[in-house]
């Protein structure tokens, strides 16, 4: 109701209907071929008073939007709109009766109540449709951009959180290359060679809020190489998963990252190997490792997991599930089927 042309039409509309409504109440002062000019005025008193009041709505606006305070905007622009209203129509039927028509005496008073009562209830109900509008406008709008903002904001939440996995995934593989170098230089070059690999897995999935199982696997078949170079036979990996799972998807290096806090935590030695099973467990990944703590390291602030529990958080009410026993310790991610 803003827009010019559509007020206009609605003023013009609204002014015709008053006039009749006052001549059908045998309060109008116009003979029948003067109906015409009955209509003209009535148009202008609705013209100024419906414009007087989409001014006042926007000056107030600017102090008591409607979102921040709506029960005072109420309580303030009611009695204004009401006194403006009256006011109005007021002097412009005193105009009218100097300068266009002069009221009959027996008449003048009852027209002159009846015309601004009519004038006032037809404002009222007017304003309560155009603020009404105004009011499901904007707090649509602000539903939208507060969802936009949501989405933005969960957008940057996920990508800190993989961005937080990549420093860390390069800094370890650069320690190991650095001692393999000095030991063994050919493993060294098979280190570097399956490290370009993973690592162009890493660049490719940065932007991919979810993999499928099989290129995660893939993934984690080149990583574990990186690994048993560097533990030989005192690492152990145990894959069974059914190609009929390889469709599901999970967040790119979650699987990663439980292995890397598998070897961080446990002893792993030739008294000592580590073996870490990768299994299919109902709907969800599982994977489990002989618990063996490690006797003297710092205490553990449980990031890797939290990553992962984090991350899940964005695309499923399903959560992690964590389980240690006194001989194994297992994390279960949930197998996501994107639709």
């Amino acid at each position: 109701m803003r827009t010019k042309k559509i007020r206009f039409l609605y003023m013009l509309f609204t002014g015709i209907v008053i006039s009749l409504l006052l001549d059908a109440m045998n309060v109008g002062v116009a003979a029948k071929q003067h109906q015409f000019v009955d209509f003209l005025i009535s148009i202008l008193i609705t013209i100024i008073v419906w414009e007087g009041n989409l001014r006042i709505d926007t000056r107030i606006d600017r102090h008591y939007p409607w979102e921040k305070s709506a029960g005072r905007r109420i309580m303030i622009q009611l009695p204004i709109n009401i006194v403006f209203s009256a006011f109005s129509i007021y002097l412009s039927m005193l105009a009218f009766n100097a300068y266009v028509c002069e009221f009959p005496v027996e008449t003048k008073k009852q027209f002159t109540i009846v015309a601004i009562i009519v004038g006032v209830l037809v404002s009222i109900i007017l304003l309560t449709v155009e603020v009404s509008s105004q009011f499901f406008s904007k707090w649509k709008r602000s539903l939208v951009e507060v969802e936009k903002y949501k989405a933005e904001s969960l957008q940057a939440q996920l990508q800190n959180l993989k961005d937080q996995v990549n420093p860390h995934f390069l800094f370890n593989n650069l320690s190991v290359l650095s001692s393999l170098v000095y030991k063994d230089q050919d493993k060294a070059v098979d280190f570097i060679n399956q490290l370009s690999k993973v690592y162009r897995y890493l660049l490719d999935s940065r932007n991919s809020e979810l993999v499928t199982l099989r290129d995660e696997l893939t993934f984690v078949h080149s990583y574990a190489y990186l690994l048993q170079i560097r533990f030989d036979k005192n690492l152990i990996f145990l894959f069974d998963i059914p190609k009929a799972y390889e469709g599901y998807s999970v967040p790119p290096m979650a699987l990663q990252i439980l292995i890397e806090n598998a070897i961080k935590h446990n002893e792993v030695s030739s008294e000592l190997p580590l073996t870490i099973s990768v299994t299919i467990k109902g709907d969800t990944l599982q994977i489990a490792n002989n618990l063996q703590k490690r006797t003297m390291h710092e205490g553990s602030s449980k990031t890797g997991l939290k990553n992962i529990c984090d991350r899940y958080l964005f695309f499923t009410n399903k959560t992690v599930e964590i389980e240690e026993t006194p001989g194994t310790f297992t994390v279960r991610i949930p197998l996501l089927k994107l639709t």
